[in-house]
């Protein structure tokens, strides 16, 4: 139960959508619960987002079966965006609301193995080791695809920067 809220983050990068985050979550524990006998060791995050991550995984090849396309509603909101804090400046406020939402857009444009891996790391603060364990890759992997998805960020970042118009003073 103390990873509830780190899965659920987990679930909604990957499923993009709060009503299937919620789904894959309550599958997730289930699935957790029954086999928690078979749990060797003492990396339970690790162990929890593998089953989050096939979880998705699942829905995601049924989803595709079944051939359906979740439209985006107007309430989904990026994860993350409830924590923002509250600034005395209405100014400060929407400048860093504006910088949230493009980097919540810039993080769901990458490809889904560089985005588990930078949400893992940066988000989750999970070890190489326990991100290894997760998704299923070797280490090396990990550092190689969170390198690139570092780098394709900054740069998607800074284009976006450039795009944008600046105010006239």
């Amino acid at each position: 139960m103390p990873h509830l809220d780190a899965a659920y983050r987990f679930a909604r990068w990957l499923s993009r959508s709060a009503v299937e985050a919620d789904d894959i979550v309550q599958e997730a524990f289930l699935r957790a619960f029954r086999a928690f006998d078979t749990l060797r060791g003492g990396e339970v995050k690790a162990w929890l987002f593998t089953i989050v991550r096939n979880c998705h995984a699942t829905a995601l090849q049924q989803q595709r079966r079944r051939g359906e396309v979740g439209l985006p509603r107007e309430h989904d909101s990026p994860p993350g965006r409830e924590a923002i804090a509250a600034t005395p400046d209405p100014e400060s406020a929407s400048i860093e609301q504006d910088q949230r939402r493009m980097l919540d857009q810039l993080i769901a444009a990458l490809p889904e193995e560089h985005r588990e891996v930078l949400l893992l790391r940066e988000m989750e603060d999970m070890s190489y080791r326990e991100i290894a364990a997760v998704t299923q890759v070797p280490i090396g992997t990990v550092m190689s695809r969170l390198a690139r998805a570092r780098a394709a960020l900054k740069l998607r970042w800074l284009q976006q920067a450039e795009g944008e118009p600046h105010a006239v003073r």
